[in-house]
């Protein structure tokens, strides 16, 4: 299982306004906002720390995944 974050710009000024998730695992792909409402956030954060990986909006394998997670809400 991993993810991938990306960024969501705004189409007028083309500056990254928000910041989401693309879970993938085998033949689902599944995308989400960084909300602390949401169930998918919730466990993104869990299973990362669990030790999924997690990729940069580049594609580049966040070595450091946990402490990104600990810098969230």
């Amino acid at each position: 299982m991993k993810y991938k974050l990306y960024n969501i710009p705004d189409p007028v000024t083309k500056n990254v306004v928000a910041t989401a998730v693309m879970f993938v695992n085998e033949n689902l792909t599944k995308s989400f906002l960084m909300d602390e409402s949401n169930t998918d956030y919730a466990n993104f954060k869990k299973e990362v720390l669990a030790g999924a990986e997690l990729q940069d909006a580049d594609g580049n394998v966040m070595t450091d995944a946990s402490a990104y997670i600990a810098s969230l809400p």
